[in-house]
């Protein structure tokens, strides 16, 4: 009873730490990367797709991503699907070929990135803490309900305060390495 809680408040908080990453993955630094274009989707056949499913995204280099779609007419859908993203980015077409060249990150650009990153950071240390609440509501149903003894269920509450603590610490160890990234040049 008081392990699957557990298992269950590891999982979970394993997850939080999974959709920060997916989070911070969305943020852009100075170098290219194929994730940065991962949120963009575009209509294939009537069918949204995403960027990866339509065409093969590389980087050519440091600050170039280049795009090749499998089918000549998707070139101009993929353009647009790029202009419209909020993510600052004017493609190049050159054929068959889309290059993206990333601009370099003002330094007041940076700076209202660490505090985008910070709030995701925070987000996830409330999920990660609303988890916490969950699992200790359920010890103390337990508790009440006579499943459990009172020093099962105090054990059980400090073991999940333990896991708490190991994720949030993993949150921070995500922050600085994104924030760290975000201020080199």
């Amino acid at each position: 009873m008081i392990s699957d809680i557990q298992q269950d408040a590891a999982s979970r908080m394993g997850k939080s730490i999974e959709a920060l990453k997916h989070e911070f993955s969305k943020i852009r630094t100075g170098r290219a990367h194929p994730s940065l274009l991962d949120q963009i989707s575009v209509s294939y056949y009537g069918t949204d797709s995403s960027l990866s499913q339509v065409a093969n995204i590389a980087v050519e280099d440091a600050r170039t991503l280049t795009i090749t779609p499998w089918e000549k007419n998707m070139v101009p859908v993929i353009e647009k699907a790029i202009l419209k993203s909020d993510l600052g980015l004017n493609p190049a077409t050159n054929g068959m070929t889309i290059r993206i060249p990333l601009p370099p990150l003002t330094e007041q650009r940076r700076r209202e990135l660490v505090k985008v990153v910070k709030h995701e950071a925070e987000n996830g240390r409330v999920a990660i803490r609303n988890i916490r609440r969950d699992a200790n509501n359920a010890i103390k149903e337990a508790l009440k309900e006579k499943l459990i003894s009172e020093d099962d269920a105090r054990g059980a509450e400090e073991k999940i305060q333990k896991i708490t603590d190991q994720y949030v610490k993993e949150v921070e160890k995500l922050l600085e390495a994104k924030e760290a990234d975000l201020l080199s040049l």
